[in-house]
């Protein structure tokens, strides 16, 4: 249920025809055939009602403005009458006249929808059951028409209220819509029904056009629901979000086909087309979950009506539509936020998020999926330890570019990045007595800055020797403060007390491991970042011990990558050993090549053909 509801803004003028009073009389324009029916009716017919004449409405929207504090309000989805009797409530004082459709058909309520919008009142929803509540809520409006869509929609009405019912079947509904409106031009609501057709229907709002019903195509060729990011596994085709594109608000999402050559699958699995209404300036904003989009136009009539903001969001993960973030931020300060329907539970601290954070370098909140980040590896102070110290910092943002480019094959959008070294192992134990040699802004700085203005990625490498990795981690907070600033973890230099580099080999334990994880998902939290990439190195399994402990929370972007060096073969055996079952875990998956070790060093097709597909390769 509702906890609360914030008061709406902007006052308003009304419309769909002419607020009634005591003892006069109103001409209103029906479009259908006016309850109780005495005989066929035609598309468009003139009633004249007299008085007891409505109650007047002079002022149908209530009257709100955006605030310094925001107050947040959940609605399930298990109710789609309660939910737009609430968004009902929150945005009229009273109408003139109200739609009530019911939920049964999608392209029926997308046209009611396009109805309710264009005579500027609320659009509510019948179940069976609920004729009561609808009929309260009529009697609250003082409604002067109601125009029942469908002939499951029904409800009583006080007995000034003129009734209207128009057919339910969609392509007659169509006709008699688009000839009420006078439109010359019209929108096809898509065959794949659910979010796309809230798309759509918002599309014709705005654009003042009209719809028409989704095309007939045989069933075995209605496209399936599930179309997959490219990662589920086999050689299907797939449709994925290109987040870099900046989409309208009222259209869908820029797509791109490509071939899945093995990812995991992780949530978000399918691109949701971006359906946003509404400039937000009233202060009010309802986030629906995907899942429910009858309950979705609902709160696109509200917002195209009162200026308040509706948009349809990922439930698993506010941040996973870059537009509906951008959207928000666009807007004036919010006093009312309402989510609907099955949202995660971690919209406490995702919903400031995606008020407030900024973007990824290449656009959007989540690193994956659709992206892959190519990275030149090293120290800017000396080669022998990568490529990144054989030239400075402009050039190695053209050397990474160039290397990048045919990483995009696959059809993922490349992020070029750097790999930097920060803390570098050292074979004396220094004054810290650690074996580890940190770095300063002053080696680095200038890397982080070009990146940021040439909107590279960067992620700081740690080689704690004796200490452990949370301690060198934190030694580097104001950096990752930076959204576009990640780290990595090298367990190959993480020395046990009595171990000295190049002796040894490394490890570290998922405890330790998830000390780093829990901190700087802590980070991302409180400081409104977008989500972060955690990167652990890994070539052989005794360096990250109980590795199936370790922890991938949503704040963080958990890639492990086998940077192993040597024959191809030998390479691909270490691939397969530690990607064993890839599809089970929760995290993804990199590769690294090297330049003088490798024999050959792979190229990108090598790594292309990889299975699971690398999301992440870098070059020492």
């Amino acid at each position: 249920p509702l906890i609360a509801f914030a008061v709406l803004t902007a006052a308003c003028t009304g419309g769909g025809g002419v607020a009634g009073q005591e003892g006069t009389t109103t001409t209103r324009r029906s479009i259908g055939d006016t309850i109780p029916e005495t005989s066929t009716t035609t598309v468009v017919v003139e009633t004249t009602t007299s008085e007891p004449g409505p109650p007047p409405c002079p002022a149908p929207l209530r009257q709100t403005s955006p605030g310094s504090s925001l107050e947040v309000d959940q609605l399930t989805g298990d109710d789609p009458t309660a939910a737009s009797i609430a968004f009902s409530v929150s945005t009229f004082a009273c109408a003139t006249d109200v739609v009530v459709a019911g939920v049964g058909d999608l392209d029926r309520l997308a046209m009611a929808a396009r109805l309710a919008a264009s005579v500027r009142g609320p659009l509510l929803l019948a179940e069976p059951g609920r004729s009561a509540a609808i009929s309260a809520e009529l009697t609250r409006l003082g409604a002067h028409r109601v125009i029942l869509v469908g002939e499951d929609a029904g409800a009583a009405t006080p007995p000034y209220t003129v009734v209207e019912r128009l057919p339910g079947d969609p392509a007659t509904l169509a006709g008699r819509l688009n000839d009420f409106l006078g439109v010359y031009q019209t929108v096809t609501l898509p065959v794949e029904r659910g979010a796309a057709t809230v798309a759509a229907a918002i599309e014709a709002i705005d654009r003042e056009a009209g719809l028409e019903p989704a095309p007939a195509v045989p069933d075995d060729e209605v496209p399936s629901s599930t179309t997959g990011e490219p990662g589920s596994s086999g050689d299907t085709t797939s449709t994925t979000t290109d987040t870099s594109t900046t989409s309208s608000t009222t259209s869908s999402t820029t797509t791109t086909t490509t071939v899945a050559r093995g990812l995991p699958s992780f949530p978000p699995d399918d691109p949701i087309p971006v359906a946003i209404e509404g400039s937000g300036a009233s202060g009010v904003a309802w986030l629906v979950d995907e899942g429910q989009p009858a309950i979705a136009l609902a709160a696109a009539v509200a917002a195209a009506t009162s200026g308040g903001l509706a948009a349809i969001v990922d439930g698993e993960d506010l941040r996973a539509i870059p537009e509906v973030p951008r959207a928000l931020q666009a807007a004036p300060p919010f006093s009312s936020i309402t989510l609907v329907g099955d949202i995660t539970e971690n919209a406490d601290w995702q919903l400031p998020t995606i008020l407030s954070a900024p973007e990824l370098p290449g656009g959007g909140y989540l690193v994956y999926p659709g992206r892959r980040i190519v990275m030149l590896y090293g120290n800017p102070l000396t080669p022998a330890l990568g490529p990144l110290g054989e030239q400075g910092p402009a050039e190695s943002v053209e050397r990474i570019r160039r290397i990048s480019e045919p990483y995009g094959a696959d059809g993922l959008t490349v992020l070029p990045a750097f790999e930097i070294i920060v803390t570098v192992a050292s074979a004396q134990p220094g004054a810290d007595g650690n074996y580890s040699n940190e770095f300063g802004a002053d080696v680095f700085g200038e890397y982080i800055d070009i990146a940021r203005e040439e909107g590279l990625y960067v992620i700081l490498d740690l080689q704690p020797g004796r200490t452990d990795f949370l301690t060198q981690a934190k030694m580097y907070e104001e950096f990752l403060l930076e959204p576009h600033v990640g780290l990595a973890l090298d367990p190959e230099w993480r020395l046990k007390p009595d171990q000295v580099h190049l002796e040894q080999i490394g490890t570290v334990t998922a405890e330790e491991v998830n000390t780093v994880v829990d901190w700087l998902a802590e980070l991302v939290r409180e400081n409104r970042l977008p989500q972060k990439v955690l990167l652990l190195h890994q070539f052989r399994t005794s360096m990250l011990q109980n590795r199936d402990q370790i922890r991938a929370p949503e704040e963080l972007a958990l890639v492990i990558q086998m940077d192993g060096l040597g024959r191809l073969q030998t390479k691909y055996n270490t691939w397969n050993v530690l990607t064993e079952d890839w599809e089970e875990h929760p995290w993804r998956w990199g590769w690294k090549n090297f330049y003088d070790e490798d024999d050959p060093t792979p190229t990108p097709d090598i790594v292309l053909d990889l299975i699971p597909v690398p999301v992440m390769v870098s070059y020492q």
